[in-house]
């Protein structure tokens, strides 16, 4: 055991910026994992920071860096009032209507459910359907009673949500403006030779910056056109669905199949079994379609595509991990993990056995 645990400390860790990185690493993911919730505000800040970064960047040829920084910081506060009083109130609003209709879909799902042990009976029986009914109805009236008791219970959090909503602008400006000295700061901290670490997060600048800001990219184009498209074909909830699907993006193959379901459903019942319904399912196929085979091309090109097992497994280890951001930076914290496998020096060759060496 002793030898096995040698090898592999001489083939992973002989290099002394790799223990550095090491413990780097493992310092950060339990800092994240103790301390994420306390400093979710800086965390978030950061993340939005380096997508805009990239804006900063393509202007700062064509202009100062501080007139740059200061249209992209405007850009965002613009995006985020939008964001605020114009989808959220409407998704809201489209959210309590939809809790309200509740009862009266689930017993027009009752309705379609019952007929089913007759058409196939071999496949579904009627005691089946009316368990799963009851647990269906169950939690759409917990649903409903949280949407009720959402402004008494969660005052606090909303006061959480009202200091972030300060806070995080504030930490972004900051960190466009005093972005070179704070990664001077950061640097100084670290060994003066480091051409390991300068390897790894040139790769991961290039691959978690291109992914993160494709991503969020992709999202406002997918909601966006799908939001176009369901008011075009006056379908209800318009608002709440495209958001949905614009954030099914964030994962891969497992997102688009997920909201499917309900786009299906409140289709179904707003249209029932005609051309109109056909149409939606047919509009709403192409949009996916393009995104997986137009859009998303187009905007990864330069980024390394993860294997889809890679993908789920990520999904599902980072998620149990940190819940919903977990899901959401899944992918860029798989395609880190790869940056760093594929960087890190490996030695094969074998460590030098004292017996070996002696010629007696």
């Amino acid at each position: 055991m002793v030898r096995i645990l040698k090898g592999l400390a001489h083939k992973y860790f002989s290099d002394d910026e790799a223990v550095i990185l090491f413990l780097i690493l493992v310092a950060g993911t339990l800092g994240i994992i103790w301390l994420g919730h306390m400093l979710a505000p800086v965390i978030a800040s950061v993340i939005i920071a380096f997508i805009l970064q990239g804006l900063v960047t393509k202007l700062s040829p064509r202009m100062p860096e501080s007139l740059a920084v200061m249209l992209v910081f405007v850009l965002f506060m613009g995006v985020l009032f939008g964001f605020l009083f114009g989808l959220m109130p409407l998704v809201w609003g489209q959210l309590t209507s939809l809790a309200g209709e509740a009862p009266r879909i689930f017993r027009e799902v009752q309705t379609y459910v019952e007929l089913l042990p007759q058409e196939y009976p071999a496949l579904v029986s009627s005691d089946t359907l009316n368990t799963l009914y009851r647990q269906i109805a169950g939690e759409a009236a917990g649903f409903t009673q949280w949407l009720v008791s959402f402004s008494l219970s969660s005052i606090p959090d909303i006061l959480a949500l009202l200091i972030y909503l300060v806070l995080v602008p504030i930490l972004v400006f900051f960190f466009l403006k005093d972005r070179a000295v704070l990664l001077s700061a950061i640097a100084s901290t670290l060994p003066r030779q480091r051409p390991l670490m300068r390897r790894i997060w040139e790769e991961v600048n290039l691959q978690c910056a291109n992914y993160v800001r494709g991503k969020a990219l992709e999202i406002l184009i997918v909601g966006g056109v799908t939001f176009v498209a369901f008011r075009i074909l006056e379908l209800p909830y318009a608002a709440l669905l495209s958001l949905l699907v614009g954030l099914s993006v964030v994962i891969p193959y497992i997102g688009a199949a997920v909201v499917t379901v309900p786009v299906a459903i409140i289709g179904l019942f707003a249209f029932g079994w005609g051309s109109s319904f056909i149409w939606l399912m047919i509009i709403y196929g192409i949009i996916q379609a393009l995104d997986g085979n137009f859009l998303v091309p187009l905007l990864f090109s330069e980024v390394n595509n993860l294997h889809p097992v890679v993908i789920i497994i990520a999904v599902l280890f980072f998620g149990g991990i940190w819940g919903l951001w977990g899901v959401f930076f899944a992918i860029p914290l798989a395609t880190l993990l790869k940056a760093v496998m594929a960087a890190w020096p490996v030695h094969e060759s074998p460590p030098e056995n004292e017996a070996d060496a002696d010629p007696s």
